[in-house]
């Protein structure tokens, strides 16, 4: 599918999805929003694929934020609506993808750009890269789930205090708070994340899904994770990626897993 606003490419079992709106520094609106939903939910499908990594076009931005011009006139009920429709379309269905997708902060990360770094699984940035949540600037507050998935990286002070003075990260800062793992130059960001992507394609893409699947539900309200994980556990019993993987364990040799 030939995309308005967003570039999908892949190469050997990895995905690269870049947020294209240079001349708006890659500012989400209703249709890339679309878009993305309908470009990991392909991906999600493609067994080829077994790691997604999402940046943004341009030297500048992952993502400056969300398009203001489209909600600056909203009602009550039309801002409640944005926010549902966003998470559920977009950020809640990124983190809670079977398979891993790796944020490439290649610049900014504001307001919403930051809210869809967070929602992936884990985050590289590069060494220009500026991350915060300056919503309450604007007399609102952030939407898209940054609430919520800020203060599970960063801790609920420092959290607090990002959201109340809508205060920038550098990108050396955000490693320190653990909001992204690494930060590299700029040139080196998609190579270094491509590089982690093939750790990762090493391992049973079965278990994999069951471990994010896992390790979300620590932080899902009303989820006892210890009871998801247990039952995550028993099922990979059943795959054949568990036979594959303690077979080539005890015959000393590489497994070869196939997902399921």
């Amino acid at each position: 599918m030939n995309y308005e606003n967003i570039i999908s490419s892949s190469e050997n079992g990895i995905a690269t999805v870049t947020i294209n709106r240079p001349t708006k520094l890659n500012a989400l609106n209703k249709v890339t929003i679309q878009e993305l939903h309908h470009c990991f939910n392909v991906l999600e499908l493609n067994a080829e694929i077994k790691v997604i990594i999402l940046t943004g076009s341009g030297e500048k931005a992952f993502v400056a934020g969300a398009d203001i011009s489209e909600f600056a006139h909203f009602s009550v009920e039309e801002g409640a609506e944005l926010a549902a429709q966003g998470q559920e379309l977009l950020f809640d269905f990124i983190e809670n993808l079977k398979k891993p997708v790796i944020a490439a902060v290649n610049g900014f990360a504001l307001g919403g750009g930051l809210e869809l770094a967070m929602s992936c699984h884990f985050r590289v940035a590069s060494a220009n890269a500026k991350m915060g949540l300056p919503e309450t600037s604007l007399g609102v507050i952030p939407g898209y789930g940054g609430t919520q998935r800020l203060p599970q990286l960063v801790g609920k002070g420092k959290a607090m205090e990002m959201i109340l003075t809508a205060g920038m990260l550098t990108a050396e800062e955000a490693k320190q708070y653990n909001l992204v793992n690494y930060v590299v130059p700029q040139n080196e960001l998609i190579d270094f994340c491509i590089g982690i992507a093939q750790k990762i394609m090493k391992n049973s893409p079965a278990a994999i899904g069951q471990a994010i699947k896992a390790i979300n539900a620590n932080f899902k309200e009303g989820v006892d994770g210890y009871k998801t994980e247990i039952k995550a556990f028993g099922k990979c019993f059943g795959t054949a990626d568990f036979k594959e993987g303690t077979s080539a364990f005890l015959e000393k040799r590489k497994a070869e897993f196939i997902g399921k």
